[in-house]
């Protein structure tokens, strides 16, 4: 039994974070106030391989595995976890979802302009009135000569604001509930869509979220993606898979959490000694690298079972509910570590507290989480 990753992988993961120390880390403070995720930014991650990292050659990628992708998430995320949060989406929700489902003319077409971010993607599922409960969205899609129109809304869209290229659910049989769906490729320079506003989030800011209109947006029929009246195959072909990625990315976080707070607990000094000397302290520092390990050993052993092409739907949920619980706490007492000085701006640590919240709440909440894990276990339906 290996426990260590193969030495492709753990190099991938490291350069990624060499990467974002050296060049995102620095604009931290700016991608924070503005609330942006400047387009030469994604240039760069596409220069270095990254947004087309698990998208095969012949389609413009870097022909890299899965596992390898969410590993350059938690690298990234190590430096700026709002930028990893956006990378996920692009890549994770949008460029995957086309690769396992799209015909060979949807692939040529789009997932070479994904890899090069020629377009940037994002994923429309959640709606208003539907958001752990996904099969509940109102978005409905209407047959017209050669194509669908569009009508609804779309809300907490990650990277909505500056989307060239949706994966999009709509209802195609109202009347036929989860079996009345299906899945388009859209393009959101078509006339009938717009943003109405970006969302002002508490945390995660520089991973633009927004709220997204459809009026009457046509999308041609040779952009169904999968078949129609089966987008809910679409959504569940990739979902455990996708909650493996979320948990292995979001181990960058506590990474990034247990580093800054052994740097300043080295030192900062009170009482005539730094504070590591502190039992109290080392007991923070020891339950934060604790969770860190157990987060790295669920996460990476669930992404390894989805690869192996078996199913991880209680793993997976198990894996994001544990990597955003030991996230939470490590954030929260990386911010009590550094007392005083943590609440304020100053420290990017108040920044790791705001941004782990949402690793709680966002892909299904931790009780949705729970929920199936419970029946899964019970071999309920």
């Amino acid at each position: 039994m290996d426990f260590e990753l193969p030495e492709e992988h753990q190099l991938a993961y490291e350069s990624a974070f060499a990467f974002a120390r050296d060049e995102i880390r620095p604009h931290n403070t700016e991608i924070e106030r503005s609330d942006d995720f400047p387009r030469w930014m994604w240039q760069r991650l596409a220069d270095q391989g990254y947004t087309g990292i698990a998208i095969p050659e012949e389609y413009g990628g870097s022909d890299g595995d899965f596992l390898m992708a969410a590993l350059v998430s938690r690298g990234i995320g190590r430096a700026n976890g709002a930028i990893a949060m956006s990378f996920g989406a692009h890549l994770n929700l949008c460029a995957h979802n086309i690769l396992r489902n799209g015909t060979e003319e949807q692939k040529q077409r789009y997932l070479p302009k994904l890899a090069s971010t020629e377009m940037i993607g994002a994923l429309g599922l959640t709606e208003p009135n539907a958001g752990s409960d996904a099969m509940g969205i109102q978005m409905t899609a209407r047959a017209t000569s050669g194509g669908y129109l569009l009508n609804g809304t779309k809300m907490f869209i990650t990277n909505g604001p500056i989307a060239d290229l949706l994966v999009v659910y709509a209802k195609t049989k109202p009347e036929a509930g989860s079996r009345g769906i299906t899945a388009f490729i859209f393009e959101t320079k078509t006339p009938g869509y717009h943003v109405a506003r970006k969302l002002e989030k508490v945390g995660m800011r520089g991973s633009p979220t927004g709220e997204l209109v459809f009026e009457d947006a046509f999308v041609p029929e040779e952009n169904v993606l999968g078949k129609v009246n089966e987008g809910f195959k679409v959504v569940m072909s990739g979902l455990d898979l996708e909650r493996a990625f979320f948990a292995v990315s979001a181990i960058g976080g506590l990474e990034a959490a247990l580093e800054v707070s052994m740097k300043y607990a080295t030192e900062r000094e009170q009482f005539g000694q730094p504070i590591a000397n502190f039992q109290l302290i080392q007991a923070k520092i020891a339950d934060m690298y604790t969770d860190l390990e157990a987060a790295r050993l669920m996460a990476h052993r669930c992404m390894w079972l989805a690869q192996q092409g078996k199913r991880v739907s209680k793993e997976a949920a198990a894996a994001l509910l544990f990597t955003a619980r030991a996230s939470m706490r490590a954030a929260d007492e990386a911010l009590q570590i550094h007392g005083g000085w943590g609440y304020l701006t100053d420290f990017e640590v108040e920044r790791m507290w705001r941004n782990a919240k949402l690793g709680e709440i966002g892909a299904g909440t931790n009780e949705i989480r729970q929920l199936l894990i419970a029946r899964e276990l019970f071999g309920m339906r």
